[in-house]
Order: C-alpha cells, then sequence, then structure tokens
C-alpha cells in the first residue's frame, strides 16, 4: 500500500535528530513532487500527528527569558546566533509537516500540499546550511540551550486552521523578513563568507513561505464569504499573545502579500 502523504508528515515529526528528520523530510519531498510530475499523484491519506514533534535530548529547551543574550560581536556571539536560527528552522520544518497532518477536517486544493511540502524541503535545507556553518565554527546543534516556545503557536492553533496560518506563516516567519538583514549584515563585517551566503539563501525563501502563508489565509476567506485583514487581526490578537515590534520590511512583506493594514494595527495592545 502507498504511504499517504500525512502518514509521511507524521513520520518526520516522529523522527528526534535533526538531521535525520530534514534527510527524511527532503526525501518525501522529492517522492512527493516525483510523483506529482509523473502524473501519479500520492493519496493525502488521514494521519495522526503527535501533540508535539520528536526532538533530540539536545538542546536544553529553556524558557525565552532564560535564553542568555547573543552578542554579535565575538565569534562565540555569532555561534549563539546560529544556534538559535537553526533551532528556529528544525521548528520550523515541524510546523510545516503538521501543518500537512493536522488539519484533514479542511479541503484543500493540492496546491496548498505542493506549496507546504516545497517550505519544509526548503526549511530543512535551511537547517542543514546552518548547522554546517555551526560546524565549520567547532560547534554543533544542541551545544547550547534553545528556546522552548517555539511549538506554542502550534499548540494554541492546533484546532484553527486559519489561526495556524495567521500565527506562523504571517506572523512568525514574516519577523525572519524584518530580522535576517541585520544578521547577514554581522556575517558580512566579520568575512563569514560561507554563513552570508546560507543567510542570503534562507531570506529568499522564506519570501515564499510568508507569501504560502498569505495565499491560503486568503482563499479560506474568500471561500468563507470573510473579510481577511479585521479576521487576520482577530486571530493574531488571540493567539499571539503580545504586539508586534517594529521596524517591518515593508518591501519583503508587500512581495509576500502582506500590506501594511495587516500589521501595522498589531503594534499596539488590543
Amino acid at each position: 500500500m502507498t504511504q499517504g502523504l500525512r502518514d509521511m508528515a507524521v513520520a518526520v515529526l516522529n523522527t528526534a535528530d535533526g538531521r535525520e528528520k530534514t534527510a527524511l523530510s527532503r526525501r518525501y519531498a522529492a517522492t512527493w513532487f516525483a510523483a506529482r510530475k509523473a502524473g501519479a499523484l500520492l493519496p493525502i491519506g488521514r494521519g495522526t500527528p503527535p501533540d508535539r514533534p520528536a526532538r533530540p535530548a539536545r538542546p536544553e529547551l529553556l524558557d525565552p527569558r532564560d535564553v542568555p543574550r547573543r552578542r554579535p560581536g565575538s565569534p562565540q556571539g555569532r555561534i549563539a546566533i546560529l544556534h538559535a536560527i537553526a533551532h528556529i528552522e528544525l521548528n520550523a520544518v515541524d510546523l510545516h509537516w503538521d501543518l500537512i497532518a493536522r488539519f484533514h477536517d479542511v479541503d484543500m486544493p493540492l496546491g496548498f500540499f505542493d506549496d507546504w511540502v516545497k517550505a519544509a524541503d526548503e526549511e530543512s535545507k535551511h537547517f542543514n546550511l546552518i548547522c554546517d556553518c555551526l560546524e565549520a565554527m567547532g560547534s554543533h546543534y544542541g551545544d547550547m540551550p534553545a528556546h522552548a516556545g517555539m511549538w506554542r503557536a502550534a499548540e494554541d492553533t492546533a484546532g484553527d486552521i486559519l489561526g495556524r496560518l495567521a500565527v506562523v506563516p504571517m506572523v512568525l516567519e514574516a519577523r525572519g523578513l524584518d530580522v535576517t538583514p541585520g544578521m547577514i549584515k554581522i556575517f558580512q563585517q566579520a568575512r563569514e563568507d560561507t554563513t552570508v551566503a546560507a543567510l542570503e539563501v534562507i531570506y529568499a525563501e522564506e519570501v515564499g513561505h510568508v507569501a504560502y502563508g498569505s495565499k491560503w489565509f486568503n482563499f479560506l476567506c474568500g471561500r468563507q464569504g470573510l473579510d481577511p485583514q479585521p479576521v487576520f487581526l482577530e486571530l493574531v490578537r488571540r493567539y499571539f499573545h503580545s504586539p508586534l515590534k517594529p521596524s517591518f520590511n515593508e518591501e519583503k512583506r508587500a512581495q509576500a502579500g502582506l500590506p501594511p493594514d495587516f500589521y501595522w494595527p498589531l503594534t499596539e495592545p488590543a
């Protein structure tokens, strides 16, 4: 019996080791797109995702307030930045596969699955690129503590696909568009060209992930006869728990289909 896409997603979610998780993610993405290209569609199926994805024994996960501050002026500070990015990318792999697996009660077009399989594949690539940079600097993923709150958005929106799309790609990943140019500058100044190249790949591809969120959020709102902008504001206020912080990369956000009236109102407490 052919393995369904949602079963593949669950297998990724249940794989603990980061390198193994991303290898499986990339293999399944290649399998999905090879079948699509051949015109032999794989079944979507009905997987049962775990409440939380499997995780390696390290890094130690701490409350965000307890994670040591990163000072970029030293090699150790830059390693800490890369470690934090690797942690974000690994969580993004799981977030995208969870989006594929979880909402089987919502009928979505095939393009929805194409987009999120592609996003999960790219996040897997990003994790490995950053891990390669860490290892070249004498470190590795798991070598220092990380943020324990990364999965909260998934838990909070486990029963709400519109909420998931609003908070994960359209808020959390959009924040990556705001902060990545500054990180690229830090590594340019340190003349760490391999890391700069990795971050530039991530920056370019994350625009697409935010765009997928905007595209499918607007699709679902349109199908339900809802005005997307007030719905988005209400959902982010419900699930995100804090105001958004400027500054914003308005050019890249617009490129991803996020107009200013989707995020500037969220800079103030509700």
